[in-house]
């Protein structure tokens, strides 16, 4: 049996169509594409009247717990000015957290996504102890806890497990991050175990592998875990060049910057994402190139630390995939972050449509493959576009919705990448499960009324500190 779903427009090769229905088969998997009119009386036919389709976005680096974080950090007095002052509110929150309020958090950060369009997120996830820095009976708990709440949700999950072995360069262990830490055996013992609990077949969750950066995973432990990922066939993500002071760090360290580093020591690849890549060269970008990595820019985040413009043209002009990610949560709408890549670049040059001088795609579609299929090949998963043989994974928008109206078909990709409310999503479907329907999500009610016990609880201490 199989399964139409007939929308009024439906994205297809770079185009929207009309009069044509995407096709899924039992497994969740895309069959193809068809006439509207052809399902036989044995189809499953859902209608999407008014309606266009197009793929899931991808989140390819999230940190669900920090979604607690939002709207506490915009104050020097609380915060201080940059992104080093910025981690006190950021280890408050990880500190606060029992496996209960990580599943709720997690939760809650997923629905938001899940409401967005989101249909995948990579979990870059580093708690792993409980808060006096003991490992839980499982290790792997807090992860597990993280994986359920996707699973509640309905959304596909890729938990990065991350590797923090230290807390930089000359630097004494930090107290703050009791919860993160691990010793190299221990990582390379609990992803394994972690990833061994996983069904190979799952359609839902996948494992991937997450060195945190080179201020916590020296290269001498590098090396292994690079190693174990790829005789796994496992992602391999990392945050590189996010920060000046961590190129300063890493250059006292090893005379390199982080990803001359990686680079120079041959573990860059097709499977490697280098998240952030905000500080780095145009030689660093060629060597990013030419392994075939992609870089994973999140806009968003790093606008409201201040961490600087990453040069996605430049990145594009070298063929270098860009994936997009929700970071800190501080705004979970991937059409912003796409839109950003480009924005930040016409604020920094005082011209517009910057991405739009590459040569290939048009400007909105290009924005829109970053939120999509660049994200699910940093990933490691079939989805991210509409073909045969991919995940059945789409979200709809309400052609009715202000924020596009007054659109034609061949102008309306334009008009969603760049001026879409995120409230004109109206389905969102995962493994051909729809996990939202006419903008409702069915636990919506129950997540957020726990989250906001959690939120509640987690600030309380500090209510009415910040001005």
């Amino acid at each position: 049996m199989t399964t139409f779903y007939r929308p009024d427009l439906l994205y297809a090769d770079g185009r929207f169509v009309s009069n044509s229905a995407l096709v899924a088969g039992d497994d969740g998997r895309i069959t193809g594409m068809a006439a509207a009119d052809t399902a036989s009386a044995a189809d499953t036919v859902v209608d999407l009247p008014g309606r266009a389709l197009l793929p899931g976005f991808v989140n390819a680096h999230s940190h669900a717990f920090q979604r607690l974080i939002r709207g506490k950090s915009e104050s020097r007095a609380t915060s201080g000015d940059d992104f080093w002052s910025w981690r006190g509110t950021m280890y408050h929150a990880a500190a606060s957290l029992s496996p209960q309020d990580v599943y709720d958090v997690s939760r809650m950060a997923f629905l938001e996504m899940a409401l967005a369009g989101t249909t995948t997120v990579g979990e870059f996830h580093y708690l792993h102890n409980a808060p006096d820095g003991r490992p839980y009976e499982d290790p792997n708990l807090l992860g597990k806890q993280a994986i359920a709440a996707a699973r509640s949700v309905g959304i596909r999950i890729v938990l990065l497990r991350t590797a923090y072995l230290r807390s930089g360069y000359e630097l004494p262990p930090n107290p703050r991050q009791v919860r993160f830490f691990e010793t190299l055996p221990e990582y390379l013992a609990n992803v394994e175990a972690l990833a061994g609990a996983i069904p190979a077949d799952s359609a839902e969750v996948r494992v991937g592998v997450a060195p945190h950066s080179i201020r916590a995973v020296p290269l001498d432990a590098l090396r292994p875990i690079a190693a174990w990922a790829r005789d796994r066939q496992l992602p391999l993500h990392m945050h590189m060049a996010e920060q000046v002071a961590e190129n300063e760090a890493c250059l006292r360290e090893y005379g390199r910057t982080p990803v001359d580093l990686v680079g120079s020591a041959g573990l860059l690849g097709p499977d490697w994402t280098a998240v952030h890549a905000t500080h780095t060269t145009a030689e660093e970008i060629a060597l990013l190139a030419e392994a075939g990595a992609t870089i994973c820019a999140c806009p968003t985040t790093e606008r409201n630390l201040g961490d600087g413009i990453f040069a996605a043209d430049e990145a594009m002009m070298c063929g270098v995939r860009v994936a997009l990610g929700s970071d800190s949560q501080t705004q979970i709408d991937p059409l912003e972050d796409a839109r950003e890549l480009d924005y930040h670049l016409r604020l920094m040059r005082r011209q517009r449509a910057i991405l739009d001088q590459i040569e290939g795609e048009l400007l909105a579609a290009r924005l829109l493959d970053c939120a999509t299929m660049h994200g699910a090949r940093a990933l490691g998963v079939q989805a991210g576009e509409l073909r045969p043989g991919a995940a059945a994974d789409f979200f709809t928008v309400d052609r009715r919705d202000l924020s596009i109206a007054g659109h034609a078909a061949d102008d309306l990709l334009p008009l969603i990448v760049f001026g879409l409310d995120r409230s004109a999503i109206r389905d969102v479907c995962v493994n051909g499960r729809l996990i939202v329907r006419d903008g409702r999500h069915a636990l919506a009610d129950e997540i957020v009324g726990r989250y906001a016990e959690l939120h509640a609880k987690v600030w309380a201490e500090t209510r009415g500190a910040a001005r």
